[in-house]
């Protein structure tokens, strides 16, 4: 996810959000960015990473079904790569593929 605040506080009550899959989070890494449109990031990341998005339906809280959209099966050395990709404005030539588990060149 994406946020202008603290990632603590943003995940601090994810036990009662499906977003979060109504369980704790525990974090594995964190990105500092500057100057990105945080919006127009989380889009971008949405699209790069659309095949390795968890298909999932849980119930809330109240019984209601909920598909989280936020969860992607995605190894941390890609998403690395990806924040390098980010840096230096090469992501959007690129998406990622489940089946090598690897960021690769969509676009030249």
């Amino acid at each position: 996810g994406v946020t202008s605040g603290s990632v603590k506080v943003r995940v601090a009550a994810a036990m009662n959000d499906p977003t979060y899959l109504l369980a704790e989070v525990e974090l594995v890494a964190s990105y500092r960015l500057y100057g990105i449109n945080r919006t127009a990031l989380e889009g971008i990341l949405h699209k790069i990473f659309d095949l390795g998005r968890l298909d999932l339906v849980i119930e809330d809280r109240f019984g209601k079904p909920v598909k989280p959209r936020e969860w992607f099966l995605v190894p941390l050395l890609v998403i690395d790569e990806a924040v390098k990709r980010i840096k230096d404005g090469s992501i959007t030539e690129y998406g990622y593929d489940p089946n090598v588990a690897k960021l690769v060149r969509v676009r030249t």
